[in-house]
């Protein structure tokens, strides 16, 4: 039987470093739901995207299925307007905010979200929805909803594929000739 060693108590972990330990293990387990990825996309047409920046000192990504214009008359047409859109393809596309912050003024907790669209000719309504996993809009469920912010499109120079972007304070979607987006702050 080999004899059992007994370590010096200067080289056991301090209970401080356990607990920063214990605290960062429980922030990686907590935020990577947050960050869940979509399916497989090999043999989709509209391929996964992402998006990712840092406004106001909040951290901000936005997951999505990219799809193309092919010719196709998007707006009005493969987007019918005045309905509920999943902003992109395939899944819903989801926004990730690592912090509480204000979308266009209006309140909104730390969290990930499902991110639909209304679009309008001229004004376009963003959805920030709690049901984050759920497929195209199908089950959309206006009572979900957390919030709710109505913005103005643009026009825009002519993009094939469906992007979004952190451009200063701003997210910003462009497709087709379009492009639409709303203001975040830390709040």
């Amino acid at each position: 039987m080999l004899p059992s060693r007994v370590l010096p108590s200067r080289m056991l972990p301090s209970r401080r470093f356990l607990s920063a330990l214990f605290v960062l293990l429980a922030m990686a387990l907590a935020m990577s739901p947050l960050y869940a990825q979509r399916a497989d996309d090999s043999e989709r047409k509209s391929k996964n995207a992402s998006a990712e920046g840092t406004i106001d000192g909040v951290e901000v990504r936005i997951d999505y299925g990219a799809p193309h214009t092919r010719d196709r008359e998007v707006w009005g047409g493969l987007v019918p307007y005045d309905q509920v859109w999943r902003t992109g393809a395939d899944e819903a596309t989801t926004i990730t905010f690592s912090a509480d912050v204000t979308i266009e003024g209006q309140k909104l907790a730390a969290g990930t979200y499902s991110l639909f669209t209304i679009p309008s000719e001229g004004q376009w309504t963003f959805i920030f929805n709690r049901v984050a996993k759920q497929w195209g809009h199908y089950k959309y469920d206006a009572a979900e909803d957390a919030l709710r912010v109505e913005v103005n499109a643009q026009e825009h120079e002519k993009a094939e594929v469906l992007t979004f972007a952190i451009e200063d304070d701003m997210v910003m979607l462009h497709w087709d000739t379009l492009a639409v987006g709303f203001q975040v702050a830390k709040g």
